[in-house]
C-alpha cells in the first residue's frame, strides 16, 4: 500500500498532460493495475493480521487500519463505477474518487507511522531506520507529485516565444550614420 498506491496516483496524474491515446491508455492501466494489486495485498495483509495477531483494537494502528481498509474497498468500488467522460455524473464521481483517494493516501501514511510505533512498543525493536526509509519515500513521492505541475513551466523558462523589441530607443545624431550599418538586438 505504501508503494503501489503512490505509483498509481503518480501514473494517473501524469496522464493529465498526455495527448497520445496509446500513452494515455498505458498510464491508465498502470494506475488501475497498481491500485488493484494494492487492494489485494492490503486484503491479504488484513487477513494475516486477523489470523495471526491480537486484534483487541486497543491501539491507533489497528483502529485506523479498520477504517482505512473500508475506505480502500470503497475507493475500489468507486473506481469500478466510473461513468463515461462527458456524462452527467462524471464531475461528482471524479470529486468523490479524488477526495476518497486523498483520504486513503493520507490515512495510509499516518497508519504506517502508527504501525511502526505499535511494532516498537510490542517488540522493543528499533524502528529508526524504517522511519527514515518511509519518510524518504513519502518525501520523494510528494516532491515528484508536486514537480509534475511545474515540469512544463520549467521547460518554457528557456524558450523565447517572441523576440524582444525595444519600445523606446534614443539615438544621438552621430550614431544615426553608424546605426544604419549595425543591427539592433
Amino acid at each position: 500500500m505504501g508503494f503501489l498506491m503512490p505509483v498509481g496516483v503518480i501514473a494517473i496524474r501524469m496522464s493529465h498532460r498526455e495527448a497520445c491515446g496509446r500513452r494515455l491508455k498505458i498510464l491508465f492501466y498502470v494506475h488501475s493495475i497498481s491500485q488493484m494489486l494494492s487492494v489485494l495485498l492490503s486484503t491479504a495483509g488484513a487477513v494475516m493480521s486477523i489470523k495471526n495477531f491480537n486484534n483487541s483494537f486497543d491501539n491507533h494502528h489497528q483502529r485506523i487500519g479498520v477504517g482505512l481498509y473500508g475506505m480502500v474497498w470503497l475507493q475500489a468500488l468507486i473506481g469500478f463505477l466510473r461513468p463515461r467522460r462527458g456524462s452527467k455524473g462524471r464531475g461528482l464521481w471524479f470529486f468523490v474518487h479524488w477526495i476518497t483517494g486523498t483520504a486513503v493516501s493520507l490515512l495510509g501514511i499516518v497508519n504506517v507511522y502508527t504501525g511502526l510505533q505499535a511494532y516498537h512498543q510490542k517488540t522493543s525493536r528499533r524502528i529508526h531506520i524504517w522511519t527514515i526509509v518511509f519518510t524518504t519515500e513519502v518525501s520523494f513521492i510528494i516532491f515528484f507529485y508536486l514537480f509534475q505541475d511545474k515540469w512544463d513551466y520549467i521547460h518554457k523558462q528557456g524558450v523565447i516565444l517572441e523576440p524582444l523589441r525595444p519600445t523606446h530607443q534614443v539615438i544621438s545624431p552621430g550614431e544615426k550614420q553608424k546605426g544604419s550599418t549595425t543591427e539592433s538586438c
